[in-house]
């Protein structure tokens, strides 16, 4: 079972910022808005996903794994107030999020199916965002120049993804989900998620003025495609999810519990797995 304390991030996200606040960086900005347009929709779904599928245990196992669901709701929770206040300042500015509308209606129509595809769909999620966290929390780069308080919240962020990130697959486990059904489910969220995402970015660069310059497009390829990069520097960690003895488990949470170790000032506990 996994610990996890559900915390208060310390930080002001009242006040504006600029609109490129990712070290005025047009392509960084647009991509981590676009990631932060997919959180408050995305992360309800998690949550419904988990509490359905915790309700569908047997007792004894209900039992066990009652204060890791509670810890894991409480942290997805949080993270879809602190990304709506984000995503206001960016509507604020004139971004429209179009994922957002897009995911709820693809949701909407997904509804009657079984709850293990809904925790299949949660775990392939958890284990992209899970990968894309400890990537950001060992290359500071990403963030390089970034507003100090929009910085810390997507550090804090990326902690506590890594922390909650064994929930939702153990809990498909606990229900039988199987192997073939967990990697369909896998590939179509890859393909769903990524062209989400960038579809998303375009539609910010667009609105900023920098959809066709130079400078974008190799910041981009800096970002997601040089050999350490975000997306080319994570296949491997992509493709252990399709092995039939995979757990997330199995990829070491070490960059987050060091960032949560040593900015204990930037959070209040306000829960915790008993």
């Amino acid at each position: 079972m996994t610990e996890l304390v559900v915390r208060r991030l310390l930080v002001d996200l009242e006040t504006p910022f600029p609109a490129r606040w990712n070290g005025g960086d047009a392509f960084r900005s647009a991509f981590f808005n676009a990631l932060s347009m997919t959180f408050p929709v995305g992360e309800q779904f998690f949550i419904d996903s988990v509490r359905q599928g915790a309700k569908q245990l047997p007792p004894d196992e209900q039992a066990r794994m009652a204060s890791e669901v509670k810890g894991f709701i409480g942290q997805e929770a949080t993270h879809r107030r602190i990304h709506a206040l984000f995503n206001q300042h960016l509507t604020d500015q004139g971004l429209t999020n179009a994922f957002e509308s897009r995911a709820t209606r693809r949701i909407q129509s997904q509804a009657h199916m079984n709850v293990r595809m809904h925790l299949a769909a949660t775990s392939a999620t958890e284990h992209f965002t899970a990968i894309f966290a400890d990537w950001m929390l060992r290359h500071p780069e990403a963030l390089e120049g970034a507003e100090p308080r929009l910085k810390t919240m997507w550090l804090w962020h990326s902690a506590e993804e890594s922390e909650h990130r064994n929930t939702a697959f153990d809990l498909y486990q606990s229900l039988g989900g199987d192997h073939a059904r967990r990697l369909k489910v896998f590939r179509y969220v890859t393909v769903i998620f990524l062209s989400d995402v960038l579809r998303q970015t375009v539609r910010n660069l667009w609105h900023d003025g920098s959809l066709f310059q130079w400078g974008t497009w190799k910041s981009a390829a800096k970002l997601l495609l040089s050999k350490d990069g975000l997306f080319r520097g994570n296949v491997g960690l992509w493709k252990d999810y399709l092995r039939k003895d995979f757990h997330p488990s199995q990829h070491d949470a070490v960059a987050s519990e060091q960032w949560l170790r040593d900015n204990t000032a930037q959070f209040s506990i306000v829960g915790q797995a008993a």
